[in-house]
């Protein structure tokens, strides 16, 4: 496709078109001046290429234009290809002209090269900038494969993906931990999940998938949650728990095989292809009780009933020695309402959360479809089934059996990208304390 701006990118500058006359446009990225030769990097989205401006060579104007930039200025470059062993990747362009399309003020609040160091504080303040650091570039193509391979496999498992309402009138799961909004004059949520439209559009679809911001007024500040992510949740009627948890191998296997094909120069760059996830099939399950059993024989300080915390999951990683294993089987009382209880045992539901070493990155159940047993489980969890009428009535007619599961996309990437704190993961992060930019 021909554009305006360019003819190439600094990828496709290669020695074999050596001689030839190309037109490129982006950033400056490093400026170097030893008197009878001037060095620039240009960078764009694929990458870099070297400039040479040569004393008595290249005209007088240009070497001006040259002497006036500043780093992050963007411009346009034609030039010739020149292959030379002295120049990164073998090759370089002498210029022909030098277009100034947008001159950057000085000095940088960030250093995009990356050499100097900032906390996380001041690169997300400045975070159109941060974003141009090619660490930051290879997260987010890596984020891109993750995207195309979840709606790749779930696409050829027979699921379409639909689009929820994210203004609610009330509580998806009960909770508390909801934002208002004014509604014309009313007040409305912010949706922390789609787990009440994506279990009736099961009812019409059969099989269904979003990938969507949910919001979650939670106090919590810590390296693995925001108040806006990006969730990614299935819905299948005719499915229970085991066959969700089948479908959930089968996209994040399908996801770390793309990544690897496609991203293992990106990899290369964050310096993770060494401990990229491997997945070992099938996935190890082990039940709630058997987690707390296996806790309690390495004196891990935990009873029966409880959540498993963060540093229960570190000790059970290490335990376990696996990569991801599912936890399922989780009691009734650590579960939303709409989790169907086991049939041979009502204290205990059918339900998993899926973990990375000792990081939750997904949890799913097997749902309740019969109203009088949503109705009971309403009213068991201190809540009121007439506030879930818009939700309940639809169980009246003909509500197949159905399962799904949600999953935090930022959690994934921090598995995928070796990053530390989700807010890295995340274009423009939200939480308790940013609003901006």
């Amino acid at each position: 496709m021909k554009i305006t701006y360019k003819t190439h990118f600094a990828r496709d500058i290669k020695a074999e078109l050596n001689g030839y006359v190309v037109i490129l446009a982006g950033w400056v990225h490093i400026k170097r001046d030893l008197g009878g030769k001037k060095f620039l990097i240009l960078r764009d989205k694929t990458g870099t290429v070297q400039l040479i401006l040569t004393k008595g060579k290249t005209p007088q104007h240009i070497i001006e234009i040259f002497n006036k930039l500043t780093r992050e200025s963007v411009i346009k470059v034609k030039g010739v290809v020149k292959a030379s062993a002295k120049a990164p990747r073998g090759v370089e362009i002498e210029p022909l002209e030098i277009e100034v399309l947008s001159l950057a003020k000085t000095p940088l609040p960030v250093d995009v090269t990356g050499k100097v160091h900032a906390d996380i504080d001041t690169r997300l303040n400045n975070r159109v900038l941060d974003l141009r650091r090619k660490e930051n570039q290879a997260i987010f193509r890596i984020q891109d494969t993750t995207l195309k391979a979840i709606r790749e496999k779930l696409r050829e498992l027979g699921f379409i993906e639909v689009l929820t309402p994210k203004i609610i009138a009330s509580a998806t799961e009960g909770g508390a931990q909801l934002f208002p909004v004014l509604y014309f004059g009313r007040e409305a949520f912010l949706a922390q999940s789609p787990q009440l439209y994506k279990e009736l559009l099961a009812s019409a679809f059969e099989r269904v998938f979003e990938i969507g911001p949910a919001f979650r007024a939670e106090e919590s500040d810590t390296p693995y949650h925001l108040s806006e992510f990006i969730s990614v949740d299935i819905e299948a009627a005719f499915m229970n728990y085991l066959d969700v948890m089948n479908v959930l191998e089968e996209v994040i296997y399908h996801v770390l095989m793309k990544i690897r094909k496609e991203n293992m120069e990106d990899l290369k760059i964050l310096k993770y292809e060494e401990h990229f996830p491997k997945m070992r099939r099938p996935i190890k399950k082990i039940t709630y009780n058997e987690a707390i059993n296996i806790l309690q024989e390495h004196k891990y300080p935990i009873e029966k009933g409880e959540d498993l915390s963060t540093p229960a999951l570190r000790k059970l990683g290490e335990i376990l020695d696996e990569e991801f294993y599912f936890v399922i089987d989780w009691p009734t009382s650590t579960r939303p309402f709409y989790t169907m209880p086991k049939r041979d045992n009502e204290e205990r539901t059918e339900s998993f959360d899926f973990v990375y070493k000792w990081l939750e990155i997904a949890s799913g159940s097997t749902r309740i479809h019969e109203r009088s047993l949503l109705e009971k489980q309403l009213i068991r969890q201190g809540l009121d089934p007439k506030n879930f009428e818009y939700f309940l009535k639809w169980f009246n007619w003909g509500m197949p059996p159905h399962a799904g599961w949600g999953l935090g996309l930022s959690r994934l990437m921090l598995i995928l990208t070796g990053a530390k704190n989700v807010r890295e993961v995340v274009l423009f992060p939200r939480d308790k304390k940013r609003l901006i930019p």
